[in-house]
């Protein structure tokens, strides 16, 4: 792609250019995470100076409207005030002991009051560590090595997850990633979204081997694609019946689509459940939780290892409870909801003006611009190149027009407690403009 970034002024991001130029002689591709380079889109990556409410500055002092508030943590907004403050506190007590706080007790008894199921939680520092540790723990739990997966579905970056699905009704993990050996994932099966009778087949050939499924159950890392009830029952009855365990990754769900996550809005209560992004409001934090009888296998009380150096830090925990109780105190899932519900009818008449095909896929304060022709998926569906050269002139249109969307076609945007109805009329008065002038 050829896209250069020129801001509605005509003005180059000059400064970060050259930052990128730098980055690139000591940083591999120039970023620390590849969902951060524009290699979808073209161009240069932005690097920001601040972030303040719904709006973040570039180094070349360019506003945008943020809708990707940093992959999902900041439900408050940038550098709320509540946050900042809990976080200078802690800091100036100390960033780390490498030893319990009071914090990290604090922390994990909102987390286990407030979601369904749960009775323990142990606490990592990031979604890929709690997840990994999840998987162990099952694996424990259940004395069985098999692990279920779902296209479409990513749990961070641990070996025995990073596997391309097949087609089929399963396919037997296959290494998506170099330098991930077959034999790591070879006890990974991969199967389709919303397809029961992919589970159930697979659950008649190897059941009794299965030591967990797991599923985003808002799945928002392919697209955002909400499944059918219908499926997700299937899969809590069928793990039931098979004595396996039901993982819900609510990383990016947890305690943004409810204060219980999916599990309070689906009504569906997990086995276990791992979390990141909302509760660490801004700073590294993850979590897994479950059950006593099951957390129990982990040590220092069971035999099932997991550690942490920066577990449980009082910066981070500072953090993610000053972030849960402003959430708490302002009604903030009311509040998302309802300005998810906005955004809905400020866009739907814009996207059907679009000169291509576009749809608005919402789930609560998550959503998506779905550039499919036929209809928004509920599986991971690849986009043809010229949808996928669609969304990168969008992207680049919008930019101009000062909102700044997440630099992929598959990854959904994010609303938070920052936004305010003006901002929502401006996102949708330049999706307007931006389209008009892609005709």
């Amino acid at each position: 792609m050829s896209h250069s970034p020129k801001g509605s002024a005509g003005a180059s991001y000059q400064h970060s250019e050259q930052l990128y130029q730098r980055a690139s002689r000591v940083i591999p591709g120039g970023v620390n995470s590849p969902v951060r380079a524009f290699r979808a889109v073209g161009g240069t990556p932005l690097f920001f100076a601040s972030g303040a409410g719904a709006y973040l500055t570039d180094v070349d002092g360019r506003r945008y409207l943020d809708l990707v508030c940093s992959w999902g943590p900041l439900i408050l907004g940038h550098a709320h005030p509540a946050v900042v403050e809990a976080v200078a506190r802690a800091c100036r007590q100390g960033t780390t002991f490498g030893a319990p706080c009071p914090a990290e007790v604090e922390l994990a008894e909102r987390v286990v009051a407030s979601y369904p199921g749960i009775e323990q939680v142990r606490l990592v520092s990031s979604g890929t560590e709690a997840v990994m540790s999840a998987i162990r723990l099952a694996r424990a739990f259940t004395g069985r090595d098999l692990i279920v997966k779902f296209s479409g579905c990513y749990h961070g970056h641990a070996d025995h997850l990073l596997v391309a699905a097949g087609s089929g009704l399963a396919t037997f993990g296959r290494p998506s990633s170099a330098g991930v050996p077959e034999a790591f994932t070879a006890c990974t099966r991969v199967l389709p979204l919303d397809d029961e009778a992919a589970v159930a087949a697979l659950f008649a050939r190897e059941g009794e081997r299965i030591a967990a499924v797991i599923i985003e159950p808002v799945p928002a890392n392919h697209g955002l694609l909400p499944q059918r009830p219908e499926f997700l029952a299937t899969l809590r009855a069928l793990t039931r019946r098979h004595g396996t365990l039901l993982i819900f990754d609510e990383v990016i769900s947890g305690f943004r689509l409810a204060r219980g996550g999916a599990a309070q809005r689906l009504g569906i209560v997990p086995d276990l459940a791992t979390f990141g992004k909302v509760i660490g409001g801004g700073m590294p934090v993850g979590a897994f939780a479950g059950p006593r009888n099951v957390m129990a296998r982990l040590a220092p009380d069971g035999d099932t290892y997991q550690a942490g150096t920066l577990s449980g830090n009082p910066v981070a925990m500072a953090s993610g409870i000053a972030t849960l109780d402003a959430l708490a105190a302002g009604n903030g899932w009311a509040k998302l909801e309802a300005l998810g519900l906005q955004l809905e009818r400020l866009l739907q008449p814009v996207l059907q003006e679009a000169p291509f095909p576009l749809e608005l896929v919402r789930v609560g304060s998550l959503f998506w611009l779905s550039l499919h022709a036929s209809g928004a998926p509920r599986t991971a569906a690849a986009l043809p190149q010229p949808a996928a050269d669609r969304f990168a002139a969008l992207f680049h249109a919008m930019l101009a027009e000062g909102i700044y969307l997440p630099p992929s076609a598959y990854e959904a945007c994010f609303l938070s407690l920052a936004h305010e109805g003006a901002d929502l009329e401006r996102l949708a008065q330049a999706l307007r403009r931006a389209l008009a002038g892609l005709r």
